[in-house]
This record gives C-alpha cells, structure tokens and sequence, in this order.
C-alpha cells in the first residue's frame, strides 16, 4: 500500500500527451517538433494497423500541453492528423498497462542529447513493398546514405529509412520519390535533421546506427635472424627427482 501511494505522488504533476497521424513519417516528423518543442519524454509509438501511428510522450502537465498543441500543428500541417490528447496526473496504473510502460523509466533518465549531432534521418514511405524497394535501391545510388530497415504499419504501407548527412539524405529521397512514383505509390517524406537521442532509440533500429568503437591493431615488425628461422629438434632432458634434492636452510 505505501508503494502504491508513493507512485501517486510521483505520478501527481506528470502527464501523457498522445498524437496520432495516418502515416509512420508524418509520426516521426511530429515526434521531432514535439521533442524540440518542450522538455518532455518520447516514450514510443503505437501502431495499431491501417496506417494509424501514435506518439506517446511524458514529462510534466505544462510541457505536454505544449508539446502535444506543436505536435498536433506539425500533423494538421502535414495533412495527416487523426486525434490529440493530454492525459493530466495518470495514476501509475495507466502507464503501466500501456504497451510502452515497461519503458518509462528507462526512457525518463535517458539524457536528451544526440549521438548523432551532425546527421539526419530520412524516411520514405510508399504504399506496396516493391515500391519501397525500388525507391530504398534508388537511395542509395544516388547519395552516400545508409539503409537502416523498413517499417511497416498496415494498410500496404512501408517506410525506407535511412541516414547519412542533411544534404545526402535530401539527395536521396529526391531520387527515392521519383523511383517510388515510377513502380508504385509514393505516400509520404520525412526529413529529420539533428535527431534527438529520445528520436533515435524509438526508432525500429537505432541500435544498429551507434558506432561500435574498434580496437586499433598496429603491425609491429618483428626482426628474426634467419638461423632462428629453422627448427631445431629439442632433446628429452629427465629432470631429477625433487624429493631427493638435499635441502639447505641458511639462518
């Protein structure tokens, strides 16, 4: 019962914005203003089919409202806005219950910095997956660009995604929508530049984007003098019993 009260009293001025859009770019690029708009928490995304996507932030009452009004203008401006809401003071309950609860306080001490500072993220998402293809090929011939995955949502619609600098990434995606309109449906773009940490762990793979540092091998020469170089056979040698060995001890 006291931890009970004790989660009311962390829970009593915190709140849960929710935005939800019609495609999984228009999710992200909403996400990014809401993150850049207001100190709160990106906890993760809903998809529940049909193209409908969900963004799901925490922080406190005040921050929320905020970042949930940028995000619903970010939606509507995209033409993809389905529905907003602010959820004031949820009981621990709630959260708990949610499919993302079991990240909440993992996300929450997370810093809001950005390991990938210099870079952006581009999505394209077509309706059909030869189309998705297609577009994610062109991609990546045409600028120096990395293939993350593919995210899909229902409704036959995939999202490319993928990252590299500002200027390849909008190379890219102006190649990938001209190849997506050739072989199928092109249904939306996102770019985002400078991602905030929060961004990137909520993505299908932004494990796979964190550089794992190498251990650095130098080739150290070795000298062998060349009668070293023949093998030599080893004689047996007995080697005498221990035990028999007289023992001296000095004062």
């Amino acid at each position: 019962m006291e931890g009970y009260k004790h989660n009311l009293k962390d829970f009593r001025d915190k709140a849960l914005g929710l935005v939800s859009t019609r495609s999984f770019p228009a999710i992200v690029g909403t996400a990014d203003a809401m993150l850049k708009a207001s100190g709160v928490t990106l906890v993760g995304y809903e998809k529940i089919g049909s193209g409908h996507c969900t963004a799901i932030v925490r922080g406190g009452i005040a921050d929320v409202r905020l970042a949930v009004d940028v995000g619903a203008r970010t939606a509507t401006d995209l033409g993809q806005l389905i529905s907003s809401s602010v959820i004031a003071r949820p009981l621990a309950n709630l959260e708990v219950v949610l499919p993302i609860g079991s990240r909440l306080a993992q996300l929450t001490q997370r810093e809001r910095d950005s390991r990938l500072s210099n870079q952006a993220i581009g999505l394209l998402e077509t309706r059909g997956f030869p189309a998705m293809v297609g577009a994610a090929d062109a991609m990546l011939k045409a600028a120096d660009v990395q293939l993350s995955a593919h995210e899909s949502i229902g409704a036959g619609l995939c999202t490319a995604i993928i990252r590299g600098s500002v200027t390849n990434v909008a190379v890219a995606l102006e190649a990938g929508m001209h190849e997506a309109e050739r072989i199928g449906e092109l249904n939306a773009v996102m770019v985002i530049p400078r991602p905030l940490d929060d961004l990137q762990q909520t993505l299908p793979i932004a494990s796979c984007w964190i550089e794992q540092l190498q251990p650095l091998r130098i080739p150290v020469p070795i000298a062998v003098k060349e009668a070293e170089k023949e093998l030599v056979e080893l004689e047996l040698v007995e080697l005498p019993d221990l035990k028999q060995l007289p023992v001296r001890i000095e004062e």
